[in-house]
């Protein structure tokens, strides 16, 4: 790493002390002989963009990303399709990237596997729909039931409770109305099915290690759907044992794969793009782009 460049881009708000952690960081790039290091923060107007910009502008070798999803996305969503490499640390309460890359959620570990890792070629997702600007995710979108349980989880909860409160909101939501939606894969005919949720994903393990989707692969060179519609509240635990018991099988679930998707619902609804809520709307169309991220994983 003698000529490496590096930058750095962390939003603050997820790190309890930020001089704390540059200086780690700083320890870790210059312990592996590491050369120059740009630092950015994210701020509450801006969540990475002009910061990924200013990093590709200075051609620097590796950005190392500390944040939640959403910086994560964000951050990424500028790097897809430049060759430069990213690395991932984990800093939110989803981190469901670094979750699906192997990446340990304790910060210091997961700083040593992607500098001693390997670089890996992964899809990034182009995602589009009414009112929403043309845009990428890394991990899931959706519209419905997923969407409602990010809402409802207050920052503050997250903060006192990590990811268990998605838990908390799951339960709030479990009567989220079902709306009616049209699916279109590839150019197969559209497909009518009634759901409270539809989520389309790039990987597909949450948090727990529930396999939402549990063939999805961040460079398989697809996208996954998964439509869950339970009747009633009463189905839903037999809908998440079938989500953890994969032999069982559950009428309530149904999963597709492609390399084009558009979603199309009956109505207005709340949607997602890895964690962070968008305007609601009716339409969402996701394609993928293979093997256009590239990054840092651990070893093995």
């Amino acid at each position: 790493m003698s000529s490496l460049h590096a930058a750095v881009i962390v939003n603050p708000i997820k790190q309890a002390d930020v001089e704390q952690f540059r200086r780690t960081v700083s320890d870790a790039l210059t312990a592996r002989g590491a050369g120059a290091v740009s630092w950015f923060e994210t701020t509450a107007e801006d969540p990475g963009v002009a910061m990924a910009q200013e990093a590709i502008a200075a051609a620097v070798d590796l950005v190392l990303v500390a944040g939640g999803d959403g910086t994560v996305r964000v951050v990424c969503a500028e790097l897809a399709g430049t060759g430069i490499a990213v690395a991932v640390l984990p800093a939110g309460t989803g981190n469901l990237l670094a979750r699906n890359l192997g990446i340990s959620l304790v910060m210091e570990t997961a700083l040593a596997q992607v500098l001693d890792g390997t670089e890996r070629r992964i899809d990034s997702v182009r995602i589009s729909g009414d009112d929403l600007p043309d845009d990428r995710f890394l991990v899931m979108a959706g519209l419905g039931l997923d969407a409602a349980i990010i809402d409802d989880a207050p920052d503050d909860l997250k903060k006192r409770v990590g990811w268990a409160a998605y838990v908390i909101s799951t339960v709030k939501n479990l009567n989220h109305p079902a709306f009616r939606v049209e699916l279109t894969i590839d150019d197969q005919p559209p497909i009518r099915r009634r759901a409270r949720t539809v989520v389309i994903g790039n990987v597909g393990t949450l948090q727990a290690n529930i396999p939402l989707l549990p063939d999805a692969s961040a460079d398989d060179g697809v996208i996954d759907l998964v439509v869950l519609a339970p009747q009633r509240i009463s189905h839903w635990p037999r809908l998440v044992l079938s989500l953890v018991i994969r032999r069982w099988r559950e009428r309530d679930i149904e999963r597709f794969t492609g390399k084009r998707i558009q979603v199309r619902s009956d109505r207005s609804t709340r949607r997602q793009l890895d964690g962070d809520m968008i305007d609601p709307g009716r339409i969402l169309t996701a394609e993928v782009d293979p093997s256009s991220l590239l990054v840092r994983v651990p070893k093995g």
